[in-house]
């Protein structure tokens, strides 16, 4: 009997949707998840750190993670494996220096002798100390593709003892945060949605800005991917489509994203 007492109501399971991979999408989702949950009561979304996109995907296919960010193309090996990608924005790569710098414009000359001389300086004679990024990240291949002579000063920059190695867009901007003279790249949409005190740098005279992507000025930027596999669970799928929404447009448009969508849902 239970005396005329109400019978206890089961508590809703809570659903939890994990996120990760490349580090310079996760400022920007998280203020997207934050407005999904604001909407979705009982739903949690864990932002991981940074995996990279490779290690994203690896732990989508292997069932680790619900749902990867990748800034690349998927691999055919990644595509046999039952992973698909979809490109939701496009966010300007940019220069930077450590914020105490006055320098507001970099060249690719200019580039090219940063990374190829063992003891780059800047005007005032103060030492240049890059931060590199692994030679097969896309960071370095986008900065490697910049010229031929940029191809071989990035080789030079790799091969040399004593450099900093970065592993993730966040360990990279933080060693730029904290070296004096410090140079090297990040996303605008990390720098904006992670309040990242740096010096963005022109290039070659232009601006990083969302603008001129689409102006086609500044060729410079990273495509952000939403990757699911066949493990990727109904919830997350629902999380993935708000990605593209509206709502969610208006937040990534806020922190330095240009949409790529074939369709805004409300």
């Amino acid at each position: 009997m239970t005396g005329g007492l109400p019978l206890p109501v089961p508590a809703e399971a809570e659903t939890v949707i994990t996120v990760g991979g490349t580090g310079s999408a996760l400022g920007s989702l998280r203020l997207v998840a934050a407005l999904y949950e604001k909407s979705h009561p009982g739903v949690t979304i864990r932002i991981m750190p940074s995996l990279g996109s490779a290690g994203g995907i690896k732990a989508a296919i292997g069932g680790g993670i619900d749902l990867a960010l990748s800034s690349r193309r998927l691999t055919e090996s990644e595509r046999q494996q039952g992973a698909t990608e979809v490109e939701y924005a496009r966010t300007p790569f940019a220069f930077i220096t450590n914020a105490k710098n006055s320098k507001k414009n970099i060249t690719i000359a200019e580039l090219e002798h940063i990374y190829a001389d063992p003891e780059p300086r800047w005007t005032d004679g103060s030492r240049i100390r890059v931060v590199l990024r692994p030679e097969k990240d896309i960071d370095t291949t986008l900065i490697r593709n910049l010229s031929p002579g940029m191809e071989q000063a990035m080789r030079s920059a790799q091969a040399r003892p004593g450099m900093i190695m970065a592993i993730s867009d966040q360990e990279s901007t933080e060693a730029i945060m904290k070296t004096p003279g410090a140079f090297g790249c990040a996303t605008l949409s990390e720098i904006i949605s992670e309040k990242r005190q740096v010096n963005v740098l022109t290039f070659n005279g232009v601006k990083p800005e969302v603008r001129n992507i689409a102006r086609g000025t500044y060729s410079l930027f990273k495509s952000q991917y939403l990757v699911t596999t066949p493990k990727t669970s109904s919830a997350a799928r629902q999380f993935a489509e708000f990605v593209r929404s509206r709502s969610a447009g208006n937040i990534l448009s806020s922190v330095g994203n240009m949409l790529v969508t074939s369709k805004q849902e409300p």
